[in-house]
């Protein structure tokens, strides 16, 4: 079969079945508004949710082949996995770009909207020294790229994304930037569309399909439709990752961009029941224990020590509470008093090496299953 080419002059699509899309919105709409609803009364989401930020990084990243763990991305950043082969380092770094990418468009988006030059810079932090590097990070391509099993080619790919000697990166991606501005009738809708959009055009020549998810909390954010950039549909989509491909490959083979909106209004309300579940949970978990350890510490760090734990919930021994800046002797005792009750020690201490414990309760809910 000859491959798929991008929709050239059928964006923004001017032919939905609204009547078939609109049973979607509403259930779609509760969902992320019962989010949107927890996500604000979390005083500091940047704590709490940050473990679910780097499931998001490991999840997106496994769209891509990656085979790294959430707890095992924790461990190499706690200085545990001296011993992993050369491309599980590598995985876990593109697993860290793709945070590292969020939260400096998160802090970028203070000063510029959602724009070209807001997403080259984030290619570029995904880009960072990983796979991919030598392939014009934080630049449009200036070259067709394709679509396809490994090594395929403009002959053999089963999609060819927007090729610039027909239409130039630039003004595709302008348009792209006019209708990711202007007011639809729908939000959600728009945002389909939007994700779909930049998928198809795929103005990287890697890092697309990251950057594109990217995209979906950013947008959410902007419009002050969420007032943290914490919504992630990574899990969804790569549960869901053959649908989710044929989807999009339908938009320019079929010009379904009905079936598209509709595949993604279900995730957004699927996602958004387990990213509520999983928030409310880690709030639940976190007063919990803010009462557990004033009771066990005795301390005026406690709440602290609490925070390092939430945002670091596997570090070594060494490090706790260092970065909120509690004395090494109290650090040192609190972490005596809590740890047989608290956490799990996935290694030992030897010689120079000190021990590293995991917080098995907030990595479960995390992970969404028992695996610490």
């Amino acid at each position: 079969m000859s491959p798929v080419e991008y929709h050239y002059g059928k964006f923004p699509p001017v032919d939905l079945d609204w009547a078939r899309i609109v049973p979607y919105i509403g259930p779609a709409t509760l969902a992320l508004g019962d989010f949107k609803g927890l996500l604000e009364a979390i005083p500091n989401p940047q704590v709490l949710l940050a473990p679910l930020t780097t499931q998001e990084a490991v999840l997106s990243s496994k769209i891509e082949g990656t085979i790294a763990t959430l707890g095992e991305v924790l461990e190499y950043e706690a200085g545990g996995a001296e011993s992993s082969s050369v491309e599980k380092k590598n995985d876990i770094h593109e697993i860290l770009n793709y945070r590292r990418a969020i939260q400096q468009a998160t802090r970028r988006m203070e000063e510029l909207p959602l724009c070209g030059r807001l997403l080259k810079e984030t290619h570029s932090i995904l880009m960072d020294g990983v796979r991919g590097k030598d392939k014009m990070p934080g630049s449009y391509k200036t070259i067709p790229n394709a679509i396809g099993a490994p090594g395929a080619d403009l002959t053999t790919a089963k999609y060819i994304p927007l090729r610039p000697e027909m239409l130039s990166v630039e003004d595709g991606m302008a348009a792209w930037e006019e209708y990711t501005h202007s007011e639809q009738p729908d939000l959600l809708v728009q945002l389909a569309i939007i994700h779909a959009e930049f998928e198809s055009i795929h103005p990287f020549l890697d890092g697309n399909g990251r950057i594109g998810r990217i995209l979906l909390p950013l947008f959410l954010y902007e419009r002050k439709y969420l007032s943290y950039p914490a919504f992630y549909l990574s899990e969804y989509l790569e549960a869901k990752k053959d649908i989710y491909t044929e989807r999009l490959l339908a938009v320019s083979r079929d010009n379904d961009w009905t079936g598209w909106v509709i595949f993604f209004l279900e995730g957004i309300e699927h996602q958004a029941r387990q990213n509520t579940r999983k928030a409310r949970e880690i709030m639940r978990l976190y007063e919990d224990r803010k009462i557990w350890i004033r009771e066990r510490a005795h301390s005026q760090y406690g709440i602290e020590l609490i925070d390092y734990i939430f945002s670091q919930p596997i570090f070594k021994a060494t490090d706790f509470g260092q970065p909120q800046g509690v004395p090494k002797p109290t650090a040192r005792r609190i972490l005596q008093a809590i740890r047989d009750d608290l956490l799990v020690e996935i290694r030992a201490a030897s010689g120079q090496s000190s021990a590293i414990y995991a917080y098995r309760e907030l990595l479960n809910i995390a992970e969404g299953q028992k695996v610490f």
